[in-house]
């Protein structure tokens, strides 16, 4: 979920590093990470979300890198950042399609999860603690982000830490919520007040994102936006799919522009 270094100062300056991130955000989803894998826990809402958001996931990924769509591991041999991956919903099933997958995370409970869980499955997955902007010296062939920018401090910044760290022709994925009155209505007041699916306070509607604002911000990083969908709950089928409604949930993937030829 959403990534913290532990600095309590976000104004950067000399000998100091800004932070997209968020303490009380850290701390909130750290209070959770026990219970991060129990799937009626406090994260359920994730785990019904996790298999549309993922089959959406999946398709960007293996079209983008002309990958076989019926091979079990798709992904061998490519390099994934997972930024704010929390306790892993997304890494492991990456890592089980192939990817070489580094996980970050502010939250040393959300990594601890993470790392104990993933060594229970078996799975090599690169977990560690720290914020986005800590990865630009690497590069990876894609990232993903999901249900991330609404957490963060400086949306802008983070969006240009995550293209920092891919390389050029790269895909990036993020998922989050559009700030519509639906979104309101059902992300907080139906999902956090009434029906309980997500901790009451989960979810800042301010920091809420429109697509069109994801896209300049990403357009602005050197990354041009290439899909969206929605993302749709079915109360009579009770599970999410895939749809053209981007009014409360939804993912968008860009590319990442390639670099000019050297003289």
């Amino acid at each position: 979920m959403a990534t913290q270094e532990d600095t309590g100062d976000h104004r950067g300056g000399p000998g100091r590093r800004a932070s997209t991130l968020d303490p009380d955000e850290i701390a909130a989803f750290s209070a959770l990470a026990d219970s991060w894998w129990d799937r009626d826990g406090p994260m359920k809402a994730l785990h019904r979300l996790n298999p549309a958001r993922l089959a959406w996931l999946r398709q960007r990924l293996v079209d983008h890198f002309g990958r076989d769509r019926d091979h079990p591991r798709p992904l061998a041999g490519l390099t994934v950042a997972d930024i704010g991956c929390g306790g892993g919903l997304a890494s492991e099933p990456l890592a089980r399609l192939g990817a070489r997958v580094t996980g970050i995370d502010g939250s040393p409970k959300a990594i601890a999860a993470a790392r104990a869980h993933a060594d229970t499955a078996g799975l090599e997955i690169d977990y560690r603690i720290g914020a986005a902007e800590e990865l630009a010296g690497e590069r990876f062939d894609a990232v993903i982000a999901l249900e991330v920018v609404e957490h963060v401090t400086e949306r802008a910044a983070f969006v240009a830490a995550c293209c920092a760290c891919l390389r050029p022709g790269g895909p990036v994925v993020l998922a989050t919520l559009n700030r519509t009155l639906r979104s309101f209505l059902l992300a907080i007041v139906a999902a956090e007040r009434v029906l309980r699916w997500l901790p009451a306070g989960s979810h800042d509607w301010r920091r809420f994102v429109k697509p069109s604002e994801l896209a300049r911000d990403l357009r602005r990083a050197g990354a041009s936006t290439t899909a969206i969908t929605g993302l749709v709950f079915d109360p009579l089928a009770g599970r999410w799919r895939l749809g053209r409604d981007v009014a409360v949930n939804y993912m968008l993937s860009a590319v990442k522009a390639e670099e000019p030829p050297q003289d």
